[in-house]
């Protein structure tokens, strides 16, 4: 049915507020996987959540190289909006290895897929639909998505991707949350350490590359 009426789903989806969708995903399909990245925009969604949808399961992808401020603000937020956060982790063994080899250097895409793309895959097969919080301003690529995609594996739902940079700044101060403490020192998009730098917008992901996603959405 999803198929049929991609078209018309989206053109509905669009015509709600982002609430709106949100419970109308809900409401429609039983099984939504939830991530986020606890990133600089991330505290919207999780708003969102915490007061449509308390206590539902937020996957957040451990990676071992992610930056100090990002795991202290995503227990903040955590403690702060009631979250139900799981942690999804690499093997071990894989992740020994990127940290060997330094795999970020020469291989990122290899790296990305070994701490991000796998531990997620370990969870997907669970789900029909998968809800993330990518918003569309922040490169022409998720500019470029609609509100529901299907790439033959999930429905993927993209409530925010819509939302410019006004709004998600709005949304957070109206609300009094607190914002990503790199932030302020000017970083736009916030993933490890090693592959990120500061820069608007996603320019400063993968810099010395032309890489612009870690495989998840692509």
């Amino acid at each position: 049915m999803y198929l049929v009426n991609k078209e018309k789903i989206n053109r509905s989806l669009s015509a709600k507020i982002v609430d709106a969708r949100v419970a109308q995903v809900f409401n429609t399909f039983k099984d939504v996987l939830v991530t986020s990245s606890f990133g600089t925009t991330s505290a919207v969604l999780l708003h969102l959540l915490s007061r449509i949808k308390p206590g539902c399961p937020i996957y957040f992808i451990d990676t071992g190289y992610h930056f100090e401020e990002t795991i202290s603000y995503k227990q903040r937020l955590t403690r702060l909006l009631d979250l139900n956060v799981i942690d999804l982790r690499p093997d071990p063994a894989e992740h020994a290895h990127t940290f060997k080899e330094e795999l970020w250097e020469d291989n990122p895409d290899k790296c990305c897929d070994i701490n991000k793309v796998e531990p997620l895959d370990r969870v997907k097969e669970k789900y029909k639909v998968w809800m993330s919080g990518l918003i569309g301003f922040q490169d022409s690529h998720r500019n470029s998505l609609p509100i529901m995609d299907d790439d033959n594996e999930l429905i993927k739902f993209y409530p925010l991707i819509d939302w410019n940079s006004s709004l998600v700044e709005e949304y957070i101060e109206s609300h009094g949350l607190p914002e990503h403490p790199l932030k302020e020192e000017g970083f736009d998009s916030i993933g490890c350490t090693h592959c990120t730098s500061k820069g608007e917008g996603r320019e400063g992901r993968w810099s010395d590359f032309s890489k612009t996603e870690c495989g998840l959405h692509r």
